[in-house]
């Protein structure tokens, strides 16, 4: 087992994720090998369990750590870490009711603390951020997607329509429906995929339903009013909010990035066809240079309001997540989406505060527990 000096402050961090038979853990490998790269930097202990191997009753764990002479991932026995930062990648592992027990047995252990134990659910989120009047101006008008008739209440208040996965991620499963006014089939269904855009027109809302209701088979959605957001070159353009806790446990935002939608494409998501670009730019391409700093501002204010709000929600102690916003013609913001496992922000500057954020944040939990 490593020797670590163990001060009395200093974190033991794990990287919480899967088990894997083929590939030993699951999950972004470059992700963790910066965060095991920051923590060696910072002279903080480091490492990567599985939910299998993360056993509580001793005081050791079998975990990886990324070598960085052999450039390879090496098993070895760490202490029982004190902070657990969850990137479990998928939903459908993290539901597992032995996983669910091991995170729920992490989050009642008196010496460890866990962060962001759950995937954020859609429905779940929009409920939270309505229940506080601080936050409820920033949602768009969204119901549970349950049948014909809840498509046909919301289409004939709103003439743009978002169809989502409650637990979607990614842009994935997303559809739109619009209302065109003047066209033979004014009704327009938008499906999207990786590689392909798929518009069915009818003048039926029942065939369209049809439609619907085959592609979402089982899975649970929202529908959700569309908003017109700003655009550059007839592009839409939305901004992605880091924010995470600090050393001394407040919210702040780490960065923003603007994420703008492909060629016809009907969300900005990056695996969709989005593109990564300059947040502040498109504002002023929109804007102008004036406005813009003002604008940016309200942003950061309107991500910290909803972070706390959302973890007031959530019951648990939550370390960081991403915020996507949205921002209309008239400046509003929207908010239409928050990860509790946020991607990796490419952007370099957003990067390397984001990693840093993680440990400053892991010290707070120690020092707090310490002094408790």
């Amino acid at each position: 087992m490593i020797g670590w000096p163990q001060q009395e402050h200093t974190p033991i961090l794990a990287i919480l994720t899967s088990y894997d038979k083929y590939k030993r853990f699951q999950g972004n490998r470059k992700n963790f090998r910066d965060i095991v790269k920051t923590g060696k930097d910072l002279d903080i202990p480091v490492f990567v369990v599985t939910t299998k191997d993360l056993k509580l009753s001793g005081n050791k764990v079998l975990g990886y750590t990324f070598i960085q002479e052999k450039k390879l991932w090496e098993e070895q026995w760490f202490p029982l870490p004190n902070v657990i930062y969850n990137r479990i990648p998928q939903r459908k592992n993290e539901e597992k009711p032995a996983v669910r027990r091991k995170i729920e047995a992490c989050l009642a252990h008196p010496d460890i603390h866990l962060f962001n134990p759950f995937f954020f659910n859609k429905w779940e989120l929009f409920a939270w951020l309505r229940k506080s009047p601080s936050t409820k101006s920033f949602i768009p008008a969204t119901k549970k997607l349950t049948g014909y008739r809840s498509l046909s209440s919301m289409i004939r208040s709103y003439p743009n329509l978002y169809l989502k996965p409650v637990s979607g991620k990614a842009g994935k499963g997303i559809m739109r429906l619009k209302y065109v006014d003047n066209e033979p089939s004014p009704l327009q269904l938008t499906i999207q995929s990786p590689r392909k855009i798929m518009v069915i027109k009818s003048s039926s809302l029942s065939v369209i339903w049809r439609r619907i209701s085959s592609e979402i088979g089982l899975t649970n959605y929202i529908v959700q009013e569309g908003i017109e957001l700003v655009s550059h070159n007839g592009r839409q353009f939305d901004l992605r909010v880091l924010v995470q806790k600090n050393g001394k446990g407040q919210w702040l935002v780490t960065g923003i990035g603007a994420r703008q939608a492909g060629h016809r494409r009907i969300t900005t998501h990056v695996p969709q066809g989005g593109s990564v670009e300059d947040p502040e730019e498109l504002l002023t391409l929109v804007f102008g240079r004036e406005l813009t700093p003002g604008m940016m501002n309200r942003v950061k204010s309107g991500a910290l309001l909803m972070a706390r709000q959302i973890e007031r929600g959530a019951g648990h102690v939550l370390g960081e997540m991403s915020l996507d916003l949205g921002v209309d013609m008239d400046g509003k913001i929207w908010f239409f989406e928050a990860n509790a496992k946020p991607m990796k922000f490419d952007e370099p500057h957003i990067r390397k505060k984001s990693l840093e954020r993680i440990f400053q944040y892991s010290q707070y939990l120690v020092k707090q527990s310490n002094n408790s």
